[in-house]
């Protein structure tokens, strides 16, 4: 079974480093973890659509409208992340909505359906690629920290580099309807 902990010795282990037992333990190499990880979880989870990291609910419009321009409110989930497009197959935002703090402001009618990329905390629910990314990517954001190596940084770079391009190859191999290049205008123009 895979934890933060275990993520975190991967990526101490490329470094070279001493191996923790708990993100909560006193030692420097636990605290730089504890520190990096989920921030470092949230962006890279928001940076691609991850299959497994994906949600689809319907939201329930708020009852007080918002103040001007669009007629209806909807309240994000709590562990929202990133909006995607309703259909997978397209490259494009098909809905008329702005987010505005925690909120999608629209004029389409309730329930809104909505996917996106939410906050999947749970190690042992995360693909097994996107934990190998992720723990490269802990390792160049705390390689610093714990080696004060230059060298050591680029061989860490190089390793988040194939690390994230073979987890998104994969990512994008296990996806069903493959998403269609939106229409150029240069294209549609003589339609």
């Amino acid at each position: 079974m895979t934890s933060e902990v275990q993520i975190c010795n991967r990526a101490l282990q490329k470094m070279g480093a001493k191996r923790i037992v708990s993100l909560s333990e006193n030692s420097r190499n636990a605290r730089s973890m504890n520190v990096a990880y989920t921030s470092v979880r949230d962006d890279l989870l928001r940076s691609h659509p991850w299959s497994c990291a994906i949600k689809r609910v319907q939201l329930a419009a708020d009852p007080a409208e918002p103040d001007f321009t669009f007629a209806r409110k909807f309240e994000l989930p709590s562990d929202w992340l990133r909006m995607l497009p309703r259909d997978p197959s397209v490259n494009y935002n098909d809905t008329d909505w702005t987010i505005e703090e925690r909120w999608v402001l629209t004029n389409d009618s309730a329930p809104l359906e909505i996917r996106y990329i939410f906050r999947l905390v749970d190690p042992t629910k995360m693909d097994s690629s996107f934990r190998e990314a992720l723990s490269a990517r802990l390792a160049v954001e705390t390689c610093e920290e714990i080696t004060q190596s230059n060298t050591k940084y680029q061989l860490l770079a190089s390793w988040y580099k194939n690390a994230i391009a073979s987890a998104r190859r994969t990512n994008a191999i296990e996806k069903f309807v493959p998403a269609q290049p939106t229409d150029d205008t240069w294209i549609t123009a003589r339609i």
